[in-house]
């Protein structure tokens, strides 16, 4: 929140009175350093983003350090959420021998992505960390390293091309259009709506959960408990479906990444 809308806030103007309210922008997204480290500055979404880490590295060591036949409830826990991306999402694209090599890699990226997620509604954190485009870009870089990777190293570097271009000669004339469009399609605009559709959702599901909140503090304070009633109402609707949301975008993003390193594998007719 800037220093004029604080200012804003703090005076006492009535909402109908022409000068509005503090509403959520683009200053809600940006973050002073907390601390530096050998010059290098962390603030609260770096700190988020490490503690998501820890957190998760720290339940599955937990979970699966002494795995016993019959599961505790935390081993129990960790089974539920593993085969519920191995079997829901891997097997389910990829198959079961051909994806079983790709599930670590999945299981980290959706509990990554989706505990990022969460801090958005988590008291004091209160910030979805990939409401921070940096953070959706990295993951989606790294699948899209591996799926370049893999469909050159199945295919060759010729079968690579034709893989991401299409190339079917049956098309006749309209081939080269064809290839370019998928081309473009395929190595650039492919990464950035994997990166941007993770972004973007939980961006402005962030922008609701604040304007609702802002405007129930607000509305409080300059008109009365019933017209901040509703506001507060809307709050906890909007929460409750963030949290939806959330784990939609986890799933979402692995999907996809499951379904690019299947295309990646798939035979060129």
């Amino acid at each position: 929140m800037s220093a004029d809308q604080v200012l804003a806030f703090e005076t006492n103007c009535h909402i109908f009175d022409g000068c509005g309210f503090p509403a959520p922008g683009l200053h809600s997204f940006l973050f002073e350093p907390i601390f530096s480290i050998g010059g290098f500055d962390f603030n609260k979404p770096m700190l988020l983003a490490l503690l998501s880490t820890v957190l998760i590295v720290g339940f599955f060591w937990a979970a699966f350090n002494k795995p016993k036949p019959v599961p505790g409830k935390l081993q129990m826990i960790g089974e539920a959420g593993y085969d519920f991306v191995r079997r829901g999402i891997v097997y389910e694209t990829l198959g079961k021998r051909e994806g079983e090599k790709y599930v670590p890699l999945m299981v980290s990226l959706f509990f990554f992505v989706w505990i990022m997620n969460l801090w958005s509604i988590i008291p004091v954190a209160q910030f979805p960390v990939t409401a921070i485009i940096a953070f959706p870009v990295g993951l989606a870089g790294i699948v899209y390293v591996l799926w370049m990777y893999l469909t050159f190293k199945k295919h060759g570097l010729v079968g690579g091309f034709k893989n991401i271009t299409g190339y079917d000669p049956t098309l006749g004339k309209v081939l080269p259009l064809s290839m370019t469009i998928e081309f473009f399609s395929n190595v650039l605009v492919r990464p950035f709506t994997h990166a941007v559709r993770l972004f973007a959702n939980m961006f402005a599901g962030h922008t609701l959960l604040l304007l609702f909140t802002i405007a129930s503090w607000y509305l409080f304070n300059q008109i009365g408990i019933a017209y901040a009633g509703v506001s507060f109402l809307m709050t906890i609707v909007m929460t409750a479906f963030e949290l939806f949301i959330q784990a939609v975008q986890a799933y979402v993003f692995v999907l996809l990444a499951t379904s690019y390193v299947q295309g990646a594998l798939a035979e060129h007719h």
